[in-house]
């Protein structure tokens, strides 16, 4: 009787195993395109794989979909072609606008997820809101989930809302895609989504997600066939022109225009093989055509980060991410003539390399209490090169090798990471690296600097996450000689410990809270020769509830060296967000407290207030409007008070054309020195706007036509206005042979 009941236990373990509850679906094969038009009106659509999506993934896990989902899924030899019928009892509810790309995530959309390599590792997404916008992403799982919307693909979809709910069809070349190329059938992980934003967003799935489980690719379910695919090793050429001119003025009303530039270039994507691709571009054009949002520079002594935006650089990127350091970040790669890369993924191998060479380098220079940042105006060559083996059931191993070198200065670095499961709950992730830097003479004196620098990063992480609670351990030191110049590192020479955790409560379906939460931590950081630095405990209250509020309360308190003093530094958070109808959404950040203002080198009252709004006037026309207000007291004269507004007009034609309009304006008052704060007569005023008229067809045939121009003005001058503009234009168009 024991045997038995012992067989009966594994039993029902087994069978209540979501990691054995896959559903395995058999890719039709149908040699029939489509209309594509958004109308399922295709007798074939009926013999395509069906796919229904009856569980809720949020607010509640696990339970059955309050409306009905269903999806079709079959390929031709060349294209995979999606269709979903979402239902919806008040089709007049749903939200949706005409959108630029990957800017639909608020809205009623579907998203089809495919892990074509079934390494339970890495993906592709593809969106599509109630209105045809279009979104994709790459998608990593190496214990945590990440997303990259920089990259694009082409493909298409089209959509139809109808009385009970909306369609959608969806056409994906396999030249967008990357996959194996194995005799007879394969096997790819598949996941299918809809986001049904309401009250609160409402998430449906095929895939009964176990969230106590740390992992979600090795929930998906499996779609198998496509016998007779091929990888793409199509030639993709991108020939671009650029046109510009820039026009300045230093006093008076009389513009000094300049001379027009021409800058024809040619993008090249080429498949070497069915794992690798090649990406070279000749002289590209590597500006960046939206403006960065704005960020305030004041009372940090850490560089900002600024997202990378230049396609030759986001194709692939995630071949050169490494587990806990950021070693690569391309935008320091400014100004380059020529670029190339070799991305790919064989098996359990993934690689990278990447040339490109600059016609000048930036350089962060980090340091303890803050960094530097300088330009090193000699023509450089930068190259990276990266691997990585995956091994077990989601465990990996990484190499990285980056280097920058031109006549009188060089930074190499080589690390080495990776990440083990030690259950479905714990993983610990680790890396060390090493820089060897030669300074050029204009750095040694600029910045003080020895000649030669070398030293050694590291970093261990341990993670606990399961649904009702998390916990988290971590080490990191960094030598004050390590740099990585083609990375953003801006912190060296210290040691920092770490450990938190969270515990979080959901409620039933229904109620107007629909989770909360607790979580804190506590680290402690010295200086590498032994000084503490900084001791800091920090604890947060959260709320998410009806009408999308999310919502963090937090007090920190920290002490804090700078300079040779220590200061206690106490702050208030509050973060916000809230979305009462679909097309008005309002964010808010403030900081409250005592802090150190850098510039005088005293504890402070500090206020920091970030509130912000979108607002989707109709299907066409969003408005974006983000304020920052930043202040410094100090026995209550005034150190600083600085304002920025950035505010954007987007105004959609139709889903391929779109005009752009954005203004930033900032205005600060400072006391009159770091010595005497007392008088706070020092005025700065800034501005830049920018209007861009678009049109794409697609991620890489596209135009653009546009203005911009910038102004400064300080205390002795009362009117601002520009005296920089810019005028510019871009095509280009690719063809895929």
């Amino acid at each position: 009787m024991k045997k038995l009941s012992w067989m009966l236990a594994i039993f029902f373990l087994l069978v209540s195993s979501p990691l054995l509850a896959k559903q395995n679906y058999q890719l039709q094969r149908i040699n029939s395109s489509i209309t594509l038009d958004g109308v399922l009106d295709e007798p074939h659509w009926q013999q395509a794989t069906f796919i229904d999506l009856p569980w809720e993934v949020e607010p509640v896990e696990g339970i059955p979909a309050k409306v009905k989902t269903h999806a079709w899924i079959y390929e031709d030899g060349d294209q995979l072609y999606v269709a979903f019928k979402a239902f919806d009892p008040n089709p007049e509810k749903i939200r949706a606008s005409i959108r630029d790309r990957d800017d639909l995530w608020s809205d009623d959309n579907v998203i089809l997820m495919i892990d074509t390599f079934n390494d339970e590792r890495t993906g592709y997404q593809f969106y599509v809101n109630a209105l045809g916008a279009q979104a994709d992403a790459r998608m990593t799982d190496y214990g945590t989930w990440m997303e990259d919307p920089s990259w694009d693909a082409i493909w298409d979809a089209k959509t139809q809302i109808t009385d009970d709910g909306y369609t959608v069809e969806m056409i994906i070349p396999f030249t967008a895609i990357r996959f194996p190329l194995v005799e007879g059938k394969q096997t790819w992980g598949l996941s299918l989504y809809r986001n049904m934003p309401r009250e609160v967003r409402n998430q449906y799935s095929n895939i009964k997600f176990d969230y106590d489980i740390k992992c979600s690719f090795c929930q998906f379910d499996k779609l198998t066939g496509l016998e007779n695919a091929k990888p793409s090793k199509n030639l993709q050429l991108t020939p671009t022109l650029t046109a510009s001119r820039n026009d300045k003025r230093d006093t008076g009303d009389a513009w000094d225009n300049g001379d027009a530039e021409f800058e024809p270039g040619l993008d090249i994507r080429y498949g070497l093989t069915s794992d690798a691709i090649l990406n070279a571009t000749i002289n590209p054009d590597f500006s960046q055509i939206e403006a960065d949002a704005g960020q305030l520079d004041v009372n940090t002594t850490f560089a900002l980060f600024y997202e990378e935006k230049r396609p030759f650089f986001l194709d692939g990127a995630d071949s050169f991410e490494t587990e806990l350091l950021n070693l690569v970040h391309t935008r320091n790669i400014a100004d380059p003539d020529v670029g190339a890369k070799i991305t790919g993924k064989s098996g359990v191998h993934s690689y990278g390399v990447l040339y490109a060479d600059d016609q000048q380098s930036a350089v962060i220079l980090p340091g303890s209490q803050g960094s530097d940042f300088a330009v090193i105006k000699e023509k450089a060559h930068a190259g990276i090169a990266s691997y990585q083996l995956d091994y077990g059931s989601r465990d990996n191993l990484g190499l990285l090798v980056t280097s920058r070198q031109s006549e009188n200065y060089f930074n190499n670095l080589a690390s080495f990471d990776g990440a083990s499961y030690l259950s479905e709950q714990d993983q610990i992730s680790y890396q060390v690296a090493y820089s060897d830097t030669e300074n050029s003479d204009e750095l040694v004196s600029d910045f003080d600097l020895a000649k030669n620098q070398s030293g050694h990063a590291l970093s261990v992480k341990f993670e606990r996450d399961t649904k009702a609670y998390d916990l988290v351990a971590s080490y990191q030191q960094v030598d004050e000689d390590f740099r990585s110049d083609l990375g953003f590192i801006t912190k060296a020479g210290y040691n920092k410990s770490l450990f938190g955790g969270g515990y979080h409560w959901y409620m039933p379906k229904g109620d107007a809270i629909t989770d909360y939460w607790v979580a804190g931590d506590f680290d402690i950081t010295y200086e590498q020769h032994g000084d503490r630095l900084e001791r800091e405990f920090e604890i947060y209250l959260g709320i998410e509830a009806i009408y999308n509020i999310n919502s963090e309360l937090g007090f920190l308190t920290r002490e804090s060296k700078y300079i040779s003093r220590y200061y206690d530094e106490n702050l208030l958070d509050l973060w916000f967000t809230v979305k009462p109808y679909g097309d008005l959404k309002f964010t808010f950040y403030g900081r409250v407290g005592d802090k150190i203002d850098y510039r005088n080198a005293e504890l402070g009252d500090s206020l920091y207030l970030n509130p912000g709004m979108t607002w989707d006037y109709n299907d066409y026309l969003q408005f974006k409007l983000e304020h920052t207000y930043s202040e410094m007291k100090l026995d209550d004269a005034l150190s600083f008070r600085v304002n920025l507004t950035d505010f954007r007009i987007n105004m959609k034609f139709n889903m391929q054309s779109m005009l752009k309009l954005v203004v930033q304006y900032e205005m600060g008052r400072y006391g009159d020195s770091p010595l005497d704060a007392i008088n706070p007569i020092s005025k700065e005023r800034d501005f830049a706007t920018q209007l861009i008229y678009s049109y794409k067809i697609n991620p890489q045939t596209l135009f653009y036509l546009g203005y911009s121009d910038n102004g400064y003005a300080e205390d002795d001058e009362q009117h601002l206005k520009a005296n920089e503009r810019t005028f510019f234009t871009k095509f280009s168009y690719a063809w895929q042979l």
